[in-house]
């Protein structure tokens, strides 16, 4: 078990660029093994369907940084926990099933209610 203090992470709009930032940095939290968790909030959740990309997709390629599809196979690599408003789900009238592996629905009050002792980053 880590010493670190978990993380998580609230994104709150379907804002590719800002999924890829919570990505990178929920990898960089679960590479030093702190529990870390990734939570898609209402419109947010459209981003976990397929197909994931960002618009700065071939500029972080470029410059040697992942895609935002590479991103998220690497933080299920990593254990983190993607999980996914429940509300949001059918706001985008999406199934979880359908959004692949490791991605659970989930409720807003049940995430801040199991917070403990994590870090709290909302983008």
């Amino acid at each position: 078990m880590s010493s670190m203090p978990g993380l998580t992470i609230i994104v709150t709009s379907a804002d590719p660029t800002r999924f890829h930032a919570a990505l990178s940095i929920a990898a960089a939290s679960a590479a030093t093994s702190a529990p870390t968790r990734v939570y898609l909030h209402a419109d947010a959740v459209a981003l976990a369907a397929p197909p994931h990309d960002c618009p700065d997709d071939a500029r972080y390629a470029a410059g040697g940084l992942p895609t935002l599809a590479q991103l998220i196979e690497e933080v299920r690599a990593l254990s983190v926990r993607l999980i996914v408003c429940q509300t949001g789900l059918a706001l985008a009238s999406l199934d979880a099933g359908a959004l692949g592996p490791n991605i659970e629905a989930g409720g807003l009050v049940s995430l801040l209610s199991s917070l403990g002792d994590d870090r709290l980053v909302t983008l």
